[in-house]
């Protein structure tokens, strides 16, 4: 009897060892797989990320994203004191503020220097503009192109409904001009934020970034998770 408890002590500490070896294996391989924000740096470099920053303002956006991911594994550059980003594909972007009068166009403003920079053309015109106190109907032309802004109901999802069709009518602009880029949602409401990216770029952050709110999304994902209807 005695004997067979000290055998089955012994595979259990065999067991428990062998758990523990595995664990530690595998959580090395982890650790060995993931890369420095060096590296990080590097790879968004061959994949064009930093294509549009200013040249004086190149290392010092480069070294501020090496410290985000090495220190808090965090998907961002260098942001200046008028909350614009050295690298050119981040923007703020408060849903309050676009959800009012006069906040899509200002935002529009804003975007206008990206497209410049890409050689794409971005003009707005002719806003169609009607409200009742239970429904609002904004519309624009971008290029010529008529969009709707927001055509809804007054409600719970106002500045999300404002936010998505936004960062939509955008893309739409940049797929019609074959841009081979997109812009893909981080955050809403009053800390908004999207950023510019090809499918590329995008497959890179998703896989060496970590999935939570801080990482860009796809619109379709964005609706999913925040259980977003239109």
């Amino acid at each position: 009897m005695e004997s067979k408890i000290i055998l089955i002590l012994g595979l259990l500490f065999f067991s428990f060892k062998f758990y523990a070896q595995k664990r530690e294996n595998n959580s090395s391989k982890k650790n060995k797989n993931k890369l420095t924000g060096k590296e990080i740096v590097l790879e968004l470099d061959k994949l064009n990320f930093f294509n549009l920053t200013e040249k004086k303002e190149l290392k010092l956006t480069k070294e501020d994203f090496e410290k985000s991911y090495d220190e808090l594994s965090f998907f961002e550059g260098y942001m200046k004191d008028d909350l614009s980003f050295t690298d050119n594909r981040f923007y703020f972007i408060d849903s309050e503020t676009l959800f009012e009068g006069g906040g899509l166009t200002g935002y529009l403003e804003t975007i206008k220097p990206l497209f410049d920079k890409l050689n794409l053309k971005l003009s707005f015109s002719d806003e169609i503009n009607n409200q009742t106190k239970e429904h609002w109907t904004y519309k624009i032309k971008l290029n010529g192109k008529e969009y709707t802004a927001f055509d809804n109901d007054f409600g719970d999802y106002d500045w999300g409904i404002a936010y998505l069709n936004f960062i939509e009518m955008l893309n739409d602009q940049l797929k019609l001009q074959n841009s081979n880029e997109q812009f893909y949602p981080i955050s809403s409401g009053n800390d908004g934020r999207i950023v510019l990216l090809t499918k590329e770029q995008f497959d890179f952050i998703t896989l060496n970034y970590p999935n939570n709110n801080e990482r860009p999304t796809t619109i379709d994902n964005w609706k999913k998770e925040l259980e977003f209807k239109k």
